[in-house]
């Protein structure tokens, strides 16, 4: 079960911040820069399952993405209107100042 996503207004700059200083993490934020829902399975290749679960969850309850069930995997995207509704220009400066991943 997927625990319960944070409300836009729940979403604190500090849970955003540490979720993106993480290489890793940014590296899943600029693989679903592009939009659009994505398989779990094919956003970063020769990383362990456990390893990209834990991110998951780092990336969800900070409120950075949003995670959704679909079969036996989950579809990950951006919460980028609910990032830029709190933060304007956050995630598009972050993204640009931290170069192609």
């Amino acid at each position: 079960m997927i625990a319960q996503h944070p409300e836009r207004d729940q979403i604190l700059l500090e849970n955003v911040l540490s979720a993106l200083g993480n290489p890793l993490r940014l590296r899943i934020v600029r693989a679903l820069a592009d939009g659009g829902e994505q398989s779990c399975g094919v956003i970063l290749d020769g990383v362990s399952k456990s390893t990209l679960t834990h991110h998951w969850k780092v990336l969800r309850d900070s409120g950075v993405i949003w995670q959704r069930p679909s079969g036996r995997e989950n579809l990950l995207s951006l919460r980028d209107a609910d990032l830029e509704s709190r933060f304007p220009g956050l995630l598009p400066s972050v993204l640009a100042a931290t170069g192609p991943g």
